[in-house]
């Protein structure tokens, strides 16, 4: 019995995290996407705000609504840019940009 419940927790688990928005914390530094954030987006995207768009800010409710609530959406429009925003892909790596998606969805989850 105790087989098949460490069996079935390790189940459960996979599959949170797979299913996770948000990447495994030892892969990710928030620190560093708050360094990279406050550098290159910060000027439009002060506070999770969007100084161009006003409606379209980063704050979570928005994101979801426009189907950017996860790091893969966010990743794509940081590196291919959309509208006003610029592309970032020549300028940061994409160890930066994973970096950066996974800060403005965490500070989108805390309420910016």
């Amino acid at each position: 019995m105790t087989i098949l419940l460490f069996r079935l927790f390790i189940v459960f688990q996979t599959l949170f995290l797979l299913s996770s928005n948000i990447t495994l914390a030892d892969e990710i530094d928030l620190e560093e996407g708050k360094s990279i954030f406050d550098s290159n987006c910060a000027a439009c995207h002060s506070g999770g705000q969007n100084i161009l768009q006003a409606q379209k800010t980063l704050e979570k409710t928005v994101l979801e609504d426009n189907t950017m609530y996860s790091v893969t959406a966010i990743t794509n429009q940081v590196k291919n840019g959309k509208n006003q925003m610029p592309a970032f892909k020549e300028r940061l790596s994409d160890d930066d940009i994973n970096n950066v998606a996974n800060y403005v969805l965490y500070q989108a989850n805390i309420g910016w």
